[in-house]
């Protein structure tokens, strides 16, 4: 008997082996192939980035920080705003909650490849009934006298001491658990590039924000200054009328001015408290908390943009935070057909178990207790109507679809890229005309104030010009903000800052 048993075990053991072998090289479903996409060479390709003119944009360089990139904007302000957003936005806390949580999900994925232990142990007081199938087998082996004896002997109460231990090992003959866990960390990944993304857009988000609202502050300053300027010439036509040199329609053109102007102050107010709360809900702030802080502090200027390094169009690929998660979806997909696959498979168990089992507590740990059990199980899939052949041919399809997906949003991508470009250049070259406009303004402005302090013309006609200096002056402005928000555009399409 004892020989039999090392048999047993012996052949137990070969098994082990053999299935450890197996699992190392029979992996079912096929392996992953990253999609190749075809960049463009440089930016130059681009259509937009034929618009520049300058190659202000056209260098090539490493990619740096978000907070480094937005940096360019010489603002300490949004800086710190962006700071603080990235500390305490609400969303991005929910972002890092389910990045740790898919980690978590990827190491319990990770743990079937290991042994399964289990203890187990129990005391327990039972009987047997009297009139149940046991009753039964007495009848039909024991002698009529001994009958009643044996019955009540059976249903004597009695006490069953148990304990011990069990292990138990599935191999992964057929790469279903690789599989799983490849598709666990192409989940962790998506996670990942997720949370790349919400903190990309939080920080796209507190910049635009921002210069919303420095740009509806120079507003307001500007258009104040209008109504004060508008103002003095509204006395001054008033005086002439009086002094009989001009008539009552020069006054009243110069109210409707004057009326004009000042139906613009309340919704570039309403423009500012829009912003203010938008900002302080990406803070994870109450509303009005940031008034006093971000209260107007003369007036704003976009800081002169170094030439910008845009990296190489193929970084697009690997920087974006959209197409990692593409991509990863395109990974999981590949390892869901193979864990599929290995369903169609038998699976194998091998399991053990050691334990002690009498009715004497006293006698819980003689040897004579020892029971024992040790051998492999296995399951094999005979006939479920195609059930497990149509789930393979299911995330084929999926697979198919995310591969689809994957190439549009690479797709979609350049196409936002070459966008923002053609705004932000579009934008540059508005600004320099407009600085153009604002230098020859100016000298008119100059020229006529000579005239008036030589005698030669009124002040009436200075103060004019004063106003068209003013009007592309908050023309400027204006430029200046839809310039600051192109080039956030810029940096989010392009998934990173740039240098």
């Amino acid at each position: 008997m004892k020989h039999v048993s090392q048999n047993i075990s012996a052949r137990a053991v070969g098994l082990v082996i053999l299935c450890a072998g197996l699992s190392a090289c029979l992996v079912a479903g096929p392996e992953y192939v990253a999609p190749q996409v075809e960049a463009p060479a440089g930016w130059e390709e681009l259509n937009a980035s034929s618009q520049l003119g300058d190659g202000q944009l056209l260098g090539n360089g490493e990619s740096v920080s978000v907070l480094e990139g937005f940096a360019l904007f010489e603002e300490e302000t949004l800086t710190g705003l962006q700071e603080r957003a990235l500390a305490n936005n609400q969303d991005l806390q929910v972002g890092l909650v389910r990045f740790a949580q898919s980690r978590l999900q990827r190491s319990a994925v990770s743990g079937q490849t290991q042994p399964q232990l289990a203890a187990s142990g129990g005391a327990s007081r039972q009987r047997q009934s009297e009139t149940g199938s046991a009753t039964r087998l007495i009848s039909a082996i024991a002698p009529a006298s001994q009958t009643q004896d044996l019955i009540d002997f059976i249903s004597d109460p009695f006490s069953l001491f148990q304990v011990g231990f069990d292990a138990s090992w599935e191999p992964d003959l057929w790469g279903r658990v690789s599989r799983s866990i490849e598709a666990a960390d192409a989940r962790v990944d998506l996670a990942g590039a997720n949370l790349a993304q919400w903190q990309l857009g939080l920080l796209a988000e507190v910049a635009r924000h921002y210069f919303e609202l420095r740009g509806a502050q120079n507003q307001e300053l500007l258009l104040q200054q209008d109504i004060a300027r508008n103002t003095r010439i509204l006395e001054l036509l008033e005086a002439r009328e009086r002094a009989g040199l001009d008539n009552a329609v020069e006054r009243e053109r110069q109210q409707i001015v004057l009326a004009q102007l000042r139906t613009k102050v309340a919704p570039v107010q309403q423009q500012q408290a829009n912003s203010l709360n938008s900002l302080s809900l990406l803070l994870g702030q109450t509303p009005g908390s940031l008034n006093d802080e971000l209260s107007a502090s003369g007036t704003w200027n976009i800081a002169p943009m170094p030439d910008l390094a845009l990296g190489l169009p193929s970084d697009v690929v690997n920087t974006r935070p959209d197409i990692q998660a593409s991509e990863a979806r395109l990974r999981e997909a590949t390892a869901q057909i193979g864990i599929a696959t290995a369903d169609l498979y038998p699976r194998i168990t091998l399991g053990a178990g050691l334990g002690l089992e009498t009715l004497e507590s006293s006698e819980l740990s003689d040897w004579g207790s020892r029971q024992w059990s040790i051998g492999p199980r296995f399951s094999l899939p005979l006939f479920d109507q195609g059930r497990r052949k149509t789930s393979v041919m299911l995330r084929e399809l999926q697979q198919q679809e995310a591969a689809i997906a994957y190439q549009q949003v690479v797709l979609s991508a350049w196409h936002e890229v070459d966008n923002a470009l053609s705004r932000y250049s579009a934008e540059r070259r508005q600004r320099v005309a407009l600085e153009d406009e604002l230098a020859h303004q100016q000298l008119a402005l100059d020229l006529a104030q000579a005239s008036y302090r030589n005698g030669m013309s009124n002040y009436l006609a200075a103060l004019k010009l004063e106003q068209a200096v003013a009007n592309v002056q908050r023309e400027l402005s204006q430029s200046d903000t839809r310039l600051a928000l192109n080039l956030v555009g810029l940096f989010k399409s392009l998934g990173r800052s740039v240098p």
